[in-house]
């Protein structure tokens, strides 16, 4: 037992002195043969330092980096590497500044490579990584530089097809050609040249298009000595099902992911080679079980399956993988209980498996209670997106190595405590976010570790404030949103996440105000929203690229000075932020995304002028604005004029005033939602709004316009056409807030279906005409009839006569139709009643007349007298007033006949009445004395002054 510690050391010294050996065998007798540029060395050889010249004049060097090539003793410069013995270049070392960032350096190496380079026939080790030889193709002169052992041409912007006279380099062990994903790339559409490469160990093709090439596996399969092949991202198509006669016994590292295979995991040519210790076969569409073959392969070190289609469980047999340290496979199918996956997991002598990358998939069921040997000697369990169950296991705290544990997004429940977490000295990321586990310790516990990423959002931390976040001083990601904190925020929490780069406490009850020195935080990415902050907003930090301070109780005007350069998303709608919008804004030339709806502000919007006496105006770049439910005031902003990037306007429920300009259908071209409702505007709709070809949402409602509908709002593409719904706003619209993200997902409203409704992400699905509410007039335009693609059309308290368009029923995809409360005529176009989408319908208070069309849902929208109230020449159902069927009489008998029938109906019901009203008397005189004898008395009165009256008539016309 004594010896066990040093026999792992020994063991690991090995390993680690054979891993040396395989990076630096090709390069070994570099280091023997050549010398450093600060070497004591002779004078290179005056032919070859003409042929490095002349290489150098073709070069652009923007950065100067070969400043040092000049003298006569060329192995002193910057990257030549001389031999000791022959004075001979044979190492030539140029890889472009800040290699392997991920981004070409405007400081790199360009040009063209000149074919004095084959004076360099000595030359066997060429590295030109990561320099800038844009629209230029490999050379075919560097199959001549037959010494060649190392090429290195990766990431070198190279265009166009590899040279097959790369095939004569035989003595080339290492070749790299990795292209970069946003070049224009190169290819081959022939690879038989790599079988002369009889001596080739590293063979790199990363992102070289082979889409073409069916039978690449027997050229490469030629290649016996290879140990290292790179094939991703290759559009390769075919994968065997197996060699027959396979050289590749040496291979140790083969990487085909991101390839176009889509076909059944097994069988596969590669399970076969039980000699490789790194397998990547991810998103290759591969499908099916988990295949037994990998139980086979006892010499992997790392297994990397994700993003395939594999299904079920891991094989039992994985157990024999002693060796494995990594396994891969996220997003499969892998499903069952995740005790049963951690028991088929290697349990040798020694435990060697690390990392654990089982994200989303549907592994099922509660962790063990118990700790697995397997995972003894973990450094990253990742098993986030899972379905798993039941509560945090204490066990996870003896995994005292571990320094990533990602548990997030399951159903895990219950509480952690500091036993779960006290002995995690070494952890850096702790993820549980989107579970509902309470983390419960004591207000003076002092964590041991210090984390890097904390992501806990929707766990259950208040409601105080979590003090032991007060520690982690080294966080760059924090996020404990949606955690039930109700307490005021403790001004320690300001200096512990002035590191964070991405912050966020939203949908909390937070109190308290921001930090006077916020411009001193970290910050890049803040999202504070949703909570009951106050305060003014104080001056931004410098790197801050998105900020989220919406739904909260911020005061006071705008900041003069956001001191944020780069900030490219700006919420703040929903506060009490008052005073009018100040110039600074002008500043913020990143800005994409501003909403500052709903708060106090006041007055005119700024010009943005470049300086006080010019009138020239600062060119911004925003492509969302949302004003929306303020006071401001006067025109239609003309510095709009210069944001012609706009997508998002949103002006409604303010005060502006004036005509629409003539250039919003000039400067903002790429206008999709204009939303100007409850204002004070007033003028025609101005015909330009043609060259809005993208417009699929305009809303002047409420406001004073005047004049007909433009006919050429037919070309407005965007209600014509279906569209595909992609808006480059510079992450305007995020489904769902995730790492470094702000979740924003729009801030609309719609008036539609009678009713407001809030769009959040689904408004850039709405097509939307609403200019209800206006003084328009004259015919509606029988064009409107072809913006198909309407989902709301509203038309209503206008002054539009004429009669409704007759091809209404082209418009398939509306779900809201009103046009109430006008002076339309006519009748109703039979085409509405093919409308199926049609779900409210108000054609109220018009002059329309005749029968209602039938068919399809007409008859069930609603109640109709609503829909058709105020029309009465309207008849047939749904409405109770029935439709003669008879024909229209015409002049003759039958019109006399009607007459009189009418005329003795007409007596009838009068003598009728006579009869009824005597009747009532009569009865009432029989039992009524006192009735009786007034009516007596009366009857004598009436009765002689009708007969004086009668005489005295008489007497006159006597």
């Amino acid at each position: 037992m004594g010896k066990a510690p040093m026999d792992t050391l020994q063991l690991s010294c090995i390993q680690i002195a054979i891993a040396l050996l395989l990076l630096t065998q090709t390069g070994s007798t570099i280091d023997d043969t050549s010398t450093h540029p600060d070497d004591p060395i002779t004078n290179c050889i005056a032919t070859e330092r003409t042929a490095l010249l002349a290489f150098r004049a073709g070069l652009s060097d923007p950065a100067n980096l070969l400043s040092s090539w000049k003298g006569d003793d060329c192995c002193r410069w910057k990257g030549i590497y001389c031999s000791n013995g022959t004075g001979h270049v044979v190492r030539l070392d140029l890889r472009g500044p800040d290699c392997g960032s991920g981004v070409w350096s405007t400081q790199a190496l360009a040009g063209n490579i000149s074919s004095a380079m084959l004076g360099l026939q000595q030359l066997w080790y060429l590295d030109l990584r990561c320099n800038r030889f844009d629209n230029i193709q490999i050379p075919e002169f560097m199959g001549s530089l037959h010494s060649l052992r190392y090429l290195d041409l990766s990431m070198a912007q190279f265009t166009g097809r590899i040279p097959p006279q790369l095939g004569n380099l035989s003595n080339l062990q290492y070749l790299n050609l990795e292209t970069y994903p946003y070049d224009s790339g190169t290819y081959s559409t022939d690879v038989t040249w790599l079988s002369r490469l009889t001596s080739l160990e590293h063979l790199d093709m990363t992102f070289v298009n082979l889409s073409t090439i069916v039978h690449w596996l027997p050229v490469v399969n030629m290649l016996q000595t290879l140990k290292v092949l790179r094939l991703p991202f290759c559009q390769l198509r075919s994968s065997p099902d197996s060699l027959q006669l396979s050289n590749l016994t040496s291979l140790e590292i083969l990487d085909l992911s991101s390839n176009n295979f889509s076909k059944r995991s097994r069988p596969n040519w590669f399970w076969d080679l039980t000699s490789l210790k790194y397998l990547d076969i991810s998103f290759n569409g591969f499908f099916g079980p988990f295949p037994d073959e990998i139980g086979n392969m006892t010499s992997i070190v790392e297994l990397q399956l994700s993003d395939n289609n594999l299904v079920g469980m891991i094989p039992s047999n994985m157990k024999n993988l002693c060796n494995l340290e990594r396994l891969v496979s996220s997003r499969n199918n892998m499903n069952g209980s995740v005790t049963e996956l951690f028991h088929r997991l290697p349990s040798c002598s020694q435990n060697k498996i690390h990392e654990l990358f089982l994200q989303d998939n549907n592994l099922t069921g509660s962790l063990p209670d118990t700790l697995i040997e397997a995972l003894s000697n973990l450094n990253w369990l990742i098993l986030a997106d899972n379905r798993l169950t039941g509560h945090v296991p204490v066990w996870l705290g003896e995994l005292t190595k571990l320094t990533m544990l990602d548990l997030g997004y399951n159903n895990l429940d219950g509480v952690m405590h500091e036993g779960h977490l006290s002995r995690l000295d070494m952890l850096e990321e702790l993820t549980l976010s989107g579970n509902s586990i309470a983390i419960t310790v004591s207000p003076t516990w002092v964590p041991s570790f210090r984390l890097r990423i904390i992501q806990l959002r929707s766990c259950q931390l208040g409601p105080n404030f979590p003090t032991w976040l007060r520690w982690q001083t080294q966080a760059l990601t924090l996020d404990v949103s949606n955690t039930s904190i109700n307490d005021m925020v403790p001004d320690w929490f300001w200096i512990a996440a002035s590191s964070v780069m991405f912050l966020n406490i939203r949908n909390n009850q937070i109190t308290g105000v921001l930090p006077s020195t916020m411009e001193f935080m970290s910050g890049e990415v803040m999202d504070f929203s949703s909570n009951q902050l106050g305060g003014p907003i104080p001056k931004l930090p410098i790197n801050i690229t998105r900020l989220d301070l919406s739904r909260n109780n911020l005061v006071g005007p705008l900041p003069l000075d956001f001191g944020a350069p780069w900030l490219a998303i700006l919420l703040l709608y929903k506060n009490m932020i008052s005073g009018a919008i100040p110039s600074s804004l002008c500043k913020l030339q990143a800005l994409r995304l501003l909403d500052l709806s709903t708060n106090n502000l006041n007055g005119s919007i700024t010009d943005c002028l470049i300086n006080e006496s010019s009138t020239n105006m600062t060119s911004l770049g925003i492509g969302s604005l949302s004003l929306r439910n303020n006071n401001l005031s006067g025109e239609f902003p003309s510095l709009l004029q210069n944001c012609p990037g706009l997508i998002f306007l949103d002006l409604g429920d303010n005060q502006f005033s004036g005509t629409l300009p003539a250039w919003i259908g000039e400067k903002l071209l790429y206008l999709s939602f204009l939303r100007l409702r409850s204002n004070m505007f007033y003028g025609h709709i101005p015909v330009e709004i043609e060259k809005l070809v993208n417009l699929q949402y305009l809303d002047l409602a409420y406001n004073n316009i005047s004049g007909s509908i433009p006919r050429s709002i037919v070309n407005c593409e965007g209600m014509t056409k279906t569209r595909d719904y992609t808006y480059d706003l510079g992450y305007a619209f995020t489904p769902g807030g995730s790492f470094g993200q702000i979740l924003y997902s729009g801030n609309f409203t719609v008036l539609t279906k009678g009713q407001e409704r809030l769009y959040t992400g689904e408004i850039i699905y709405m097509v939307n005409l609403d200019l209800s509410c206006n003084s328009l007039t004259g015919e509606i335009p029988a064009e409107i009839s072809t913006l198909v693609e309407l989902k709301n059309l509203n038309l209503s308290w206008n002054n539009f006569n004429g009669k409704i368009p007759e091809n209404i029923g082209t418009l398939m995809q509306v779900e809201s139709l009103d046009l109430s409360r006008n002076d339309l005529s006519g009748e109703i176009p039979s085409s509405l009643s093919a409308l199926t989408s049609l779900s409210r319908l108000n054609l109220s208070y018009n002059s329309l007349s005749g029968e209602i069309p039938s068919g399809n849902q007409l008859q069930t929208l609603g109640d109709p007298a609503s829909i058709y109230i105020g029309n009465p020449g309207l008849c047939g159902p749904p409405l109770s007033r029935k439709c003669s069927s008879q024909p229209e009489p015409i002049p003759g008998d039958n019109h006399e006949d009607a007459r009189d029938d009418d005329l003795v109906s007409f007596f009838l019901a009068m003598g009728s009445g006579y009869v009824m009203g005597l009747w009532v008397v009569f009865v009432a005189l029989l039992f009524k004395r006192k009735w009786r004898a007034s009516w007596y008395s009366l009857y004598d009165r009436a009765y002689v002054q009708v007969a004086v009256t009668w005489a005295s008539l008489g007497g006159k016309l006597g």
